[in-house]
């Protein structure tokens, strides 16, 4: 902290890091936020009065963030999946049999999913008859019947790349499917992702359900099929270019 604070960075950049936008504050250097949880209440007030910039997506209304005390609020067309997705080369770390169903697991831990059902975890043991599934568990990487828990970091967005379904509670890897191509579909567990209806209207194969029977028939009318995005992809802004242009400005 001794280092940091002889030689201090000119601008704190991070996506809704309550640590960065505290230690930017004590430093007393400006920092932008990025945030595509609003639902997230605990983080959005811990982080939301610090920030001179806050960075969203037009899918999210203003409202959600204004009376947390935003200083300036900057909204661009797109999601921020886009900044590492658009010139995204899949790499395959490992070939796996098709059909692939990557499922991945609910955030249980987070303040706004406590008490709330694990779902994800019920679907996944419903799609094995389907095909292999890889789940990605978020917190205890033990083997489970049926399916391959991978032991190490994965890439995600490169293994959705090459799936043939996606299910999760909505967080970045049904964006980072949707905007490849990849079926995605999310399991409602807690208020539906502004981003997400946002990318389904724009033509991205990425579709909610809170019932679990719709979201097997999805799967099976969905399972291996790929949508052309490319185009589509094209047309999102990039959050990257986004906050360049605020740092040239400081």
């Amino acid at each position: 902290m001794q280092n940091v604070r002889k030689n201090p960075p000119d601008i704190g950049i991070s996506h809704g890091s309550v640590e960065l936008c505290r230690v930017a504050f004590g430093l007393g250097i400006p920092s932008i936020c990025t945030n595509d949880t609003p639902h997230a209440e605990a983080v959005k007030r811990l982080t939301t009065p610090l920030a001179d910039y806050l960075v969203i997506s037009k899918a999210i209304p203003k409202s959600l963030f204004e009376g947390f005390g935003a200083k300036r609020i900057i909204q661009f067309d797109g999601v921020d999946e886009v900044a590492w997705i658009k010139n995204l080369q899949p790499k395959i770390e490992q070939k796996y049999e098709h059909p692939l169903i990557v499922v991945r697991q609910l955030q249980t831990k987070a303040s706004y999913a406590k008490g709330k059902p694990d779902t994800t975890m019920t679907l996944a043991k419903k799609l094995t008859s389907l095909g292999k599934v890889v789940f990605l568990s978020r917190y205890y990487r033990r083997p489970r019947k049926g399916m391959i828990t991978p032991t190490k970091l994965v890439d995600s967005a490169s293994l959705v790349a090459q799936a043939d379904l996606v299910v999760s509670a909505g967080g970045t890897i049904a964006r980072e499917a949707a905007l490849q191509g990849t079926c995605s579909i999310v399991i409602s567990t807690i208020d539906r992702f502004h981003v997400n209806d946002y990318l389904e209207r724009k033509g991205f194969p990425i579709f909610t359900f809170s019932d679990m029977s719709q979201a097997l028939k999805c799967a099976e009318k969905n399972l291996g099929r790929k949508w052309n995005v490319k185009n589509l992809l094209e047309k999102l802004e990039n959050p990257v270019d986004v906050i360049e242009k605020i740092v040239s400005t400081m």
